[in-house]
């Protein structure tokens, strides 16, 4: 209690010590002392009777969640275009017609998002064209995320009380995360365990990352992360796993990378078409009410996000591991490469009472060789260890983060091959350690 007492201390203390622009030393500094505080409680809530660990881990995730709330969005600005794609759809408009400084939407702005007075240069503001202040990132092009999504952002607006801001979409993050820490606690109980089960749905329900990312800055990968655990670990690999999958990949598409391992060890076609349909239709029948509104504009500003994350120009790009060893031109053909046949060990030789297993090494596989510069992108890959207890992926959160906060206080230092080939190596690290206590065990026997 002492420990888990603290994690939520830290959390709530850095929040409130300044955003990543202003101060991102201290927020650094304060992440690091959540991370030490949260593998410290981790390790001793393994030791606690099964009862009491439940219960620890249910209350803890909520007291982590909430501490999420103790300030506005710290280090993302995300949230201010769910916000403003929730305000759009309930006026009955699209929120893939038109971008936010469109003339045709300046009916619907008001002063939160759209600040009339001051400088217009606090963190998280900018100037659209015409010289209107707003809060939004990338003001000028339509939005991008997927239907599921934006059906959450309608709910949530709908939801709201008048001049809440960004509190609703900051507690319905707090409510999917500790939905995601139940569902996980659920799935990991029917394997047999209940004292490993908590153990283990502690490594994301007291997460740092989750306090951060999934609440204090509510994105909304938290709700694919949900439907993805529910997908590999409340269903079987049928039409109700493709469903489930699908609606996951409909509210972001990373979940996409959990396909093969939710197919692992399927070899009959009938199988693997049933639930390829199923994502499939899944995908297809959330889209449809915004086809029919926007045509094939639905795809919004997508395409060209993706080409747009290169990732910046100067010390973050893509594929920065293979960089070190391979020139420009190659490190993406063979990074496609080595996640082709990743997916594909996975769906010959993965194993179908475990399909998160496969799940997390593709995801992680991925979010290694690309290397991104943000955090919340690795929450799919904390539930995915959290269902496999293979704690080493979390380097992958921790290198995101340190990418992300310290790049502006290292100008000019390789960060991003430092952060990430640290991660690869603790996950090659963690896989022989877990290795060796595998035969020592064996020889035992």
């Amino acid at each position: 209690m002492v420990l888990l007492a603290a994690l939520v201390a830290a959390v709530v203390a850095t929040l409130r010590a300044g955003d990543n622009r202003s101060d991102p030393g201290r927020l650094l500094v304060g992440y690091a002392i959540a991370w030490a505080l949260f593998a410290a409680g981790v390790w001793a809530v393994r030791k606690a009777p099964a009862r009491a660990a439940t219960f620890l881990v249910l209350a803890g995730s909520a007291a982590v969640a909430l501490a999420g709330l103790a300030a506005s969005p710290r280090t993302s600005d995300d949230m201010y275009r769910y916000a403003w794609d929730g305000r759009v759809q309930a006026a009955g408009i699209s929120p893939y017609a038109y971008p936010p400084a469109a003339p045709q939407l300046a009916h619907l702005r008001d002063d939160w998002l759209f600040p009339t007075s001051g400088s217009c240069d606090g963190w998280g503001l900018r100037r659209a064209d015409g010289g209107v202040c707003v809060r939004i990132n990338r003001p000028t092009v339509e939005t991008i995320y997927p239907p599921v999504a934006e059906g959450w952002f309608l709910g949530v607006h709908a939801l709201s009380p008048p001049g809440s801001r960004h509190k609703p979409l900051q507690v319905g993050g707090a409510v999917l995360a500790f939905g995601t820490t139940a569902a996980l606690l659920v799935v990991l109980r029917r394997r047999g365990d209940p004292q490993r089960a908590a153990g283990w749905a502690a490594l994301w329900g007291w997460c740092p990352a989750v306090p951060f990312e999934a609440v204090n800055n509510g994105h909304i990968d938290t709700l694919g992360v949900l439907l993805t655990v529910l997908a590999l670990g409340t269903a079987t690999a049928g039409a109700r796993r493709g469903a489930l999958l699908g609606a996951a990949i409909a509210v972001k598409l990373l979940p996409v990378l959990a396909l093969p391992g939710a197919l692992s060890g399927q070899r009959g076609a009938r199988r693997i078409g049933t639930v390829t349909a199923a994502a499939v239709a899944a995908v297809a029948l959330a889209y449809l009410p915004y086809v029919m509104a926007s045509g094939t504009g639905v795809l919004g500003y997508l395409p060209g996000y993706l080409n747009e994350e290169g990732y910046e120009p100067g010390d973050v790009r893509r594929f920065a591991l293979l960089r070190l060893i391979l020139p420009d031109s190659a490190a993406e053909i063979v990074a496609i490469a080595l996640l082709a046949l990743t997916a594909l060990f996975v769906w010959w030789r993965g194993d179908p009472a475990r399909p998160w297993r496969g799940a997390l090494l593709l995801t992680g596989m991925t979010l290694l060789l690309f290397s991104p510069n943000y955090p919340w992108y690795s929450l799919l890959v904390v539930a995915l260890v959290a269902l496999d207890g293979r704690w080493e992926w979390l380097a992958i959160t921790l290198a995101g983060t340190v990418l992300y906060l310290a790049g502006r206080l290292l100008p000019g230092f390789p960060l991003q091959a430092w952060a990430y080939g640290a991660a690869a190596v603790t996950v090659v690290l963690g896989a022989c350690l877990r290795g060796v206590k595998a035969r020592r065990a064996g020889d035992l026997r």
